[in-house]
């Protein structure tokens, strides 16, 4: 089971928030604690430099993506492409954080105090990576935290065609195999390229509400290890 860390010094909420700002705030640390405060309370970090750089940005997108449970569409092409990767989870974590943190791509901006923040997440059981494996190589993935009923997605990665989608479509089978409708996966925000995987936006109040109904949920079994 995930080990709780010492508290935050900081507070991080929705308090000051107005309607459809996404930037809610500005500062803190990233320390376990600061991040597990910020997620069970609807926000998470980005950095607002170049590049993901400080200062830290704490976001909660109105409206916000999600994927709800029964919402995964799965196109023929995409249900040929998952016969061909093998689905792991946390057996690549660095790896994974490493793919989505590539500066070649488009907007990158997991920086390497990012990097090590989630690390020590994952090292305290908080935060995993599920991946697409074929012959022997990882093609693509995704990390984000398990919290209660709540996946918060931070980032995915591919190398071959479908990869990453394979991953999320894997996240949610795991996510939702008990078929609570409670449980909710967060991918910030909703683009089309997640919309054709049924991921839907929806207002931020709506999303706080639901996130007060998933995090007293167990953790999915394939992520309590």
């Amino acid at each position: 089971m995930p080990i709780e860390p010492p508290p935050s010094r900081w507070q991080l909420d929705l308090d000051a928030a107005a309607p459809q700002d996404d930037l809610v705030g500005l500062g803190a640390d990233l320390e376990p604690g600061t991040l597990l405060m910020a997620y069970r309370a609807g926000l998470f970090p980005m950095g607002l430099g170049d590049g993901g750089q400080a200062p830290i940005g704490w976001w909660s997108p109105d409206p916000r993506g999600v994927l709800l449970p029964g919402h995964i569409k799965i196109s023929r092409s995409l249900r040929k492409s998952m016969r061909r990767f093998d689905i792991r989870v946390d057996s690549a974590f660095s790896q994974v954080m490493a793919g989505c943190a590539d500066p070649s791509r488009d907007g990158a901006w997991i920086t390497p105090a990012i990097t090590a923040a989630y690390l020590r997440l994952y090292e305290l059981g908080w935060a995993h990576s599920v991946e697409a494996w074929c012959d022997g190589e990882l093609h693509g993935g995704l990390y984000g935290l398990a919290l209660g009923g709540l996946f918060a997605g931070e980032s995915m990665f591919h190398r071959a065609t479908d990869a990453s989608k394979c991953a999320l479509a894997g996240l949610a089978g795991l996510v939702f195999a008990d078929r609570d409708p409670r449980r909710m996966i967060d991918v910030q925000w909703a683009t089309p390229h997640l919309g054709s995987l049924g991921i839907t936006a929806i207002p931020r109040d709506d999303y706080i509400s639901r996130l007060e109904d998933s995090l007293p949920l167990p953790i999915p079994p394939a992520f309590e290890a």
